[in-house]
């Protein structure tokens, strides 16, 4: 028997019964989720490396023996020694190489179903609750298609406290606080926690109305991947869909 969800009106009212795909019934593996999320990340690491010059750009010889000095490479205006690693502003010994591949590989069919264990983990309450989640009523929350054409913030807010998930929202704007380290130089300034994911079939004036709120997320359905549904590797996440958003879903992963 295949589950069921009731669709929310905008006023927070059950308009109707949902049949979910199979998809939602999808068994729980956390390892494969971690690993798709590892390989996602991995993909936006940038490379770095040395200048291949940087601490040897010298004109430096050895002197050789009868000096009483070490026989390291000197400078040919003193007697400093340079290039060596062990010498100032020497090279380093084995300096980070910006050939190296940071991108983690994972098979197709993995990725997939890694996609597929994440969104049927947004279904289940234990697992959005170990998250920390806050929530009211049944899980997943599905709501009516006539939310993707609200077009202002305070209408969103409006109906996100019918649906119940509000709290979570207010939860994360409370969380906001100054980064440790460097990033705050960086344009990194604050942190916020995650909230609720929005997910919708079609581009619509709901992506630009709810991607200010605290730790919101707004994504079509087709676009979902498996660091959105499960932040941090842990799965979960307090989701939204709307009904056009599951019907994309049927017809993708089914």
């Amino acid at each position: 028997m295949k589950m069921k969800a009731k669709v929310l009106s905008l006023t927070g009212d059950i308009a109707e019964e949902l049949e979910l795909p199979d998809v939602f019934e999808e068994v729980f593996r956390p390892d494969i989720i971690r690993k798709a999320v590892h390989a996602i990340q991995s993909h936006k690491r940038q490379p770095y490396g040395t200048n291949p010059l940087a601490g040897i750009n010298y004109a430096a010889e050895n002197w050789g023996p009868g000096h009483g000095y070490a026989r390291v490479p000197r400078l040919k205006t003193g007697n400093r020694a340079a290039k060596v690693p062990q010498a100032v502003k020497g090279r380093r010994c084995h300096p980070p190489k910006p050939q190296k591949k940071w991108d983690e590989k994972i098979n197709r069919k993995e990725m997939r179903k890694a996609l597929r264990s994440a969104i049927a983990a947004t279904a289940n309450p234990e697992i959005v609750m170990a998250r920390n989640h806050l929530f009211e009523g049944d899980l997943p929350k599905v709501i009516v298609d006539e939310f993707e054409d609200v077009s202002k913030t305070k209408d969103v807010i409006s109906v996100l406290k019918a649906a119940g998930v509000y709290s979570d929202v207010e939860k994360a704007a409370n969380s906001k606080r100054y980064r440790a380290g460097k990033g705050k130089m960086r344009g990194r300034r604050y942190k916020v926690r995650k909230s609720l994911l929005i997910v919708v079939g079609r581009v619509s004036p709901v992506m630009q109305a709810a991607r200010n709120l605290p730790g919101v997320d707004v994504v079509l359905a087709k676009d979902l991947n498996v660091e959105l549904l499960a932040p941090g590797t842990h799965a979960g996440r307090l989701t939204l869909w709307t009904k056009s958003a599951i019907s994309v879903l049927e017809g993708w992963l089914c």
